[in-house]
């Protein structure tokens, strides 16, 4: 109980509470100079499928299939198949010995025709159980912190080699189930949000092709986790662009190699050890900036200037072989700067399809001394089902 309270504490502290800009100057490793960007839900930033995350989190020019929603929606138009639905158990925390927090997702699209296809995904993370207590001890009973999230996507092709995605999605994050933290009266934040991508298909020659992407995901309002809109939190909004090449050596044999380049866009927040940029003259001016006008200001606001804005940029590398278009192996490596998080880590995974039935696993292994990553050494389970077209 006493890991589950301290956890309680500070996913409650960091949603409804504002956080000193002088405590973001020293990282998890002990480093100074850390500035961390902080968001809500960010569970939408972590791989939702065990295909992607087998590979290093790449995904924006993978190959379409019925995680595309999370990676890139405009992957959806060249799927193969005519329907296909996943499901991904991801058990969270369990290095820190924590049994009952898990992050679910269920997904699925429906090809409309050779042009265009349908989607629909539903993210749902639990915290568990955590108890209420007074400030004398006293018990108020338990209580489940939980968030989710529910997109539909419509993908279209505008020419045989280019496709467009757009999606919109539904947000609700219950932290903290009504608790009075100081002054504020706490309540579940809701949000819209929504995403857009483009994805181009292309071929070298018959046994080589390629693939680029481009995705801006969870563009929407701010969570207000109270009246107060200095206890408001940015969504995570980000801009992904990645490249896949594909080389398919026989019918047996093919390997796929992917990079995506990763960008917050949320504004960084100011420091007390540096000069304030033109936007923040204060931590409240920080709090209170709008959504939009904070993707603007994400790509110059960093108060290191240009070498900060490059630290906020994480890359992903991945590598897929498929043999007999049966069995597939996978591996990847992920990077983020530790002044902007320190995630770093190797991952691998396979994967065995059987009729129409798919079974993926992945698995991710720390690289850095600190780890700060709630998926250390956690093995990830998908399970997916194809229905492909009838074809005369």
């Amino acid at each position: 109980m006493a890991n589950k309270s301290l956890l309680a504490v500070l996913l409650v502290a960091g949603a409804c509470a504002t956080v000193k800009a002088q405590d973001n100057n020293t990282n998890l490793a002990g480093q100074t100079g850390a500035n961390y960007i902080y968001t809500g839900i960010p569970i939408l930033l972590v791989a939702p499928d065990a295909v992607s995350s087998a590979m290093g989190d790449v995904g924006a020019a993978s190959t379409p299939d019925a995680n595309s929603a999370h990676w890139n929606n405009a992957k959806f138009a060249f799927v193969k198949d005519k329907m296909s639905l996943t499901t991904t158990y991801t058990p969270w925390l369990r290095n820190l010995s924590v049994s009952d927090m898990n992050f679910l997702y269920l997904a699925g699209y429906y090809k409309i025709n050779q042009r265009s296809a349908a989607a629909a995904s539903l993210t749902y993370f639990s915290l568990g159980k955590i108890q209420h207590t007074g400030d004398a001890g006293e018990d108020y009973g338990d209580f489940r912190p939980n968030e989710l999230a529910f997109d539909v996507t419509y993908a279209m092709k505008l020419s045989d080699n280019l496709s467009l995605g757009a999606t919109g999605r539904y947000l609700r994050s219950d932290l903290t189930n009504g608790l009075d933290i100081g002054t504020a009266t706490t309540k579940a934040a809701g949000a819209l949000s929504a995403d857009v991508g483009l994805y181009y298909e292309g071929h070298v020659d018959a046994k080589q092709n390629f693939a680029v992407g481009a995705f801006v995901s969870n563009l929407g309002n701010k969570l207000r986790y109270s009246d107060d809109d200095m206890q408001s939190e940015f969504l995570p909004a980000n801009l992904r662009i990645g490249g896949r090449y594909s080389f398919e050596y026989n019918e047996y044999n093919k390997i796929n190699v992917m990079l995506d380049v990763n960008k917050l866009l949320v504004p960084t927040p100011p420091t007390s050890d540096s000069t304030v940029n033109q936007y923040y003259n204060s931590w409240s001016d920080y709090r209170t900036t709008g959504s939009i006008a904070g993707v603007f200001h994400s790509f110059h606001d960093a108060p290191g200037g240009i070498a900060e804005e490059l630290k906020e940029i994480s890359l992903a590398l991945g590598t897929e072989y498929w043999y007999a278009n049966t069995f597939a192996l996978r591996a990847g490596y992920f990077f983020e700067h530790a002044d902007k998080g320190g995630r770093q880590y190797f991952t691998v995974g396979a994967g065995i399809r059987y009729k129409t039935f798919n079974l993926d696993l992945s698995y991710l292994v720390p690289t850095n001394k600190f780890s700060n990553n709630p998926l250390t050494n956690t093995l990830r389970i998908q399970l997916t089902w194809n229905l492909a077209e009838n074809k005369k």
